[in-house]
């Protein structure tokens, strides 16, 4: 039988209407202003939204490691992590792990590899049907390794991977070209004293040096290979972004100065800012912040990196910059869909996938009651 939710604040793609919504199939039938049919659940007037689209979180990881040393077991992170999205609204994930490892000592060592394991043990778990919601693979390519290409062939086209990135985590550049920021993050959580922090930033150099070209090169070939989206991260100036165009980049992750971002929309390449950066009201690495690309009209995409529930609380500050909430929350589902190539969904429209979120607020603050997959609430 159809599913209709009603008394509800629709989310259109350009405006928000009272009405119902119904579901059949796992598709929505059709959406009906101001009509409570017979049958249909009571949403008493909050908001129905699209489910979100998130395209980069480092959230597994957080379960894989809760804290420094400890290798929690990958199953029960993995379902952590799913239950722990769909109490946020999200529905659908690109679950973000790490290729490219550094065999070495000190710091280093926290490279070691994890990707191909861990994606066996989540497309297992995916294939049983124990996972809420939709989830692809996110590889992020550091090219400030020594294994990436050896880690990149381990993949292939059975993986179902949506998007690989171009991580370049070089001290010096790009995300840490202010070395001081890193020194505060890698100082503070290894203990290094100053000599053994310059020992790090050397090796970390050297690695780019020698292998960091040949790398780059080969995980463009591998996205291309796989069908995947290819993202570049962390780009600083116009040059980078045009070499990022020149690859078939068509996602720009956390650009780091207003110069990238105007580069990118000038490109056609779509930006991603962090809902962290967004919220606390600046970048925690001493970069742009999210509010001045918004306020530009250079931000079209919106991840919660490392803080879920924060992607929702992160549009409704996008909605009252902009005074517009529809284009707000497109910031977290249409848009984010539409630079992974996901057709049938992030938005509320006939046929589309039923993948919904509701919500009210309390004050400023989203308070999030429920989330349908494919019209299954989950």
């Amino acid at each position: 039988m159809p599913l209709i939710l009603a008394n509800a604040r629709l989310i259109l793609p350009d405006a928000v209407i009272s009405g119902a919504l119904e579901i059949e199939d796992g598709r929505i039938a059709q959406i009906l202003p101001d009509s409570f049919p017979d049958g249909a659940l009571d949403m008493q007037g909050d908001y129905l939204a699209p489910g979100m689209v998130e395209l980069h979180t480092d959230n597994l990881e957080r379960h894989m490691r809760p804290r420094p040393g400890v290798d929690w077991p990958h199953a029960q992170a993995i379902l952590a992590h799913d239950r722990e999205l769909a109490g946020c609204g999200i529905t659908t994930v690109f679950d973000a792990m790490r290729v490219g490892s550094v065999v070495s000592h000190g710091p280093d060592s926290d490279y070691e590899k994890y990707a191909r394991p861990l994606a066996q043990e989540l497309l297992a778990l995916r294939a049983q049907g124990v996972l809420k919601l939709t989830h692809r693979l996110h590889l992020r390519a550091e090219v400030c390794s020594e294994t990436l290409i050896a880690e990149l062939d381990e993949f292939g086209p059975a993986d179902d991977v949506g998007i690989i990135s171009l991580m370049d985590h070089t001290p010096g550049q790009r995300q840490f070209r202010d070395v001081s920021k890193l020194a505060q993050y890698v100082q503070g959580k290894y203990k290094l004293d100053d000599a053994e922090f310059a020992e790090h930033v050397a090796r970390m150099q050297a690695l780019r040096a020698r292998y960091g070209d040949a790398h780059e090169a080969a995980a463009v070939e591998v996205a291309h290979r796989l069908g995947a989206v290819l993202a570049s991260h962390d780009d600083t100036t116009a040059g980078q972004v045009a070499t990022s165009a020149g690859h078939g980049v068509r996602l720009a992750e956390f650009p780091t100065t207003a110069e990238a971002a105007r580069a990118c929309h000038d490109a056609g390449i779509m930006v991603m800012m962090g809902a962290p950066n967004l919220i606390r009201g600046g970048s925690h690495s001493g970069n742009v912040s999210a509010a001045e690309l918004a306020r530009a009209g250079h931000l079209d995409i919106l991840s919660s990196d490392y803080v879920p529930s924060g992607l929702l609380t992160g549009a409704l500050i996008l909605a009252r910059i902009w005074q517009d909430l529809p284009r707000a929350i497109a910031t977290v589902t249409a848009n984010p869909a539409r630079a992974a190539g996901l057709t049938d969904r992030g938005s509320l429209r006939p046929d589309a996938r039923a993948d919904l979120m509701r919500f009210g607020m309390l004050g400023d603050v989203a308070v999030l009651k429920a989330t349908w997959v494919a019209g299954n609430r989950v």
